[in-house]
């Protein structure tokens, strides 16, 4: 064993290539990949964990919906995982990005960033996704704080408020139907998409306002939409669906399949989170159509037990 800043490091195995081999790769150590490590280390296999400390919810100074964690900030939740998870002596931490991965034998070979050179038998892809916004002044500066996604991760504490519905495509108007559970909503189409005649009696029988109206920025303390006719529409939150891109191109380079969600691409996996790629499995928003704490930790529970397990059974 190595002892470094008072954690317990287990001493991984050289390869003959002088790649420091693992039983399992763990790329992200967020919310998913600390709950795939954990399995893991319960089963006392040799892992690492490769993080570059990017969440994607640190925007967010709350996290809600995820059962007994409730209202906690988003870096506290992290930062207790880590702790639980690196109490096992069979894991590694390594700060870093992983920029390469290539097959060896029945393994994987990643490189990172900076050029270092790790193996290992089973590969799990937890690295997440980055939101892509549309482009209109005063929105990413909200984000995570007055603008959201996740109606069931923030809609609440609106408090029954004012609600703006962004459209970004012809399937914001799902997002529409459903925030008039949590207040009074506007849907600003923004030149996006028109309702047929059937969506507007959708809309209008859940009680929503339709703005047909360009959205030109977004200002206030809280939330005011600028129009573009010079109106301005006062609100208490507003919610966007982002695009979502792949953190890291690993699974590219591996070839695994991509499905097309509504938000943007992620990766298709089985029962056990295995991608298409044998020995690769994926976890949190990344093999996610929209993701959540909760099912991030979910996923990754499934995915370190299906790696664990395929590990003995082939």
């Amino acid at each position: 064993m190595v002892f470094r800043d008072g954690l317990v490091f287990p001493r991984a195995v050289k390869k003959r290539n002088d790649a420091m081999s693992y039983d399992v790769i763990i790329v992200g150590g967020s919310y998913a990949g600390l709950s795939a490590g954990l399995q893991l280390a319960r089963a006392r296999r040799r892992v690492l964990v490769i993080d570059a400390g990017v969440r994607r919810n640190r925007f967010a100074s709350h996290s809600h919906g995820f059962l007994g964690q409730d209202g906690r900030a988003p870096d506290e939740i992290a930062a207790d995982g880590r702790a639980e998870l690196m109490d096992y002596p069979t894991v590694t931490w390594q700060v870093g990005e992983a920029g390469e991965v290539q097959r060896d034998g029945v393994g994987f070979v990643v490189t990172l960033r900076g050029g270092q050179r790790v193996a290992a038998r089973r590969l799990i892809l937890a690295g997440g996704v980055r939101d892509e916004l549309p482009a209109i002044d005063g929105l990413a500066e909200r984000w995570g704080r007055q603008v959201f996604h996740c109606p069931y991760c923030h809609g609440y504490e609106l408090d029954q408020g004012r609600i703006g519905v962004l459209a970004v495509s012809p399937m914001s108007i799902h997002h529409a139907l459903m925030l008039p559970d949590w207040g009074s909503t506007t849907f600003f189409l923004n030149g996006v998409f028109v309702p047929d005649a059937e969506q507007l009696q959708q809309l209008a029988r859940r009680g929503v306002v339709v703005e047909p109206d360009r959205v030109q920025s977004i200002s206030g303390e809280r939330v005011d939409v600028n129009l573009a006719d010079g109106r301005r529409v006062a609100l208490d939150g507003l919610f966007v669906m982002p695009r979502t891109h792949q953190n890291n191109p690993l699974a590219t380079q591996l070839g695994c399949v991509l499905l097309e969600g509504p938000m943007g691409l992620y990766l298709q996996t089985s029962e056990t989170q295995e991608t298409s790629v044998p020995g690769v499995f994926a976890c949190g928003d990344a093999a996610l159509a929209a993701g959540s704490v909760a099912l991030a930790v979910g996923t990754g529970a499934r995915a370190g037990a299906g790696a664990h397990q395929s590990l003995i059974f082939r």
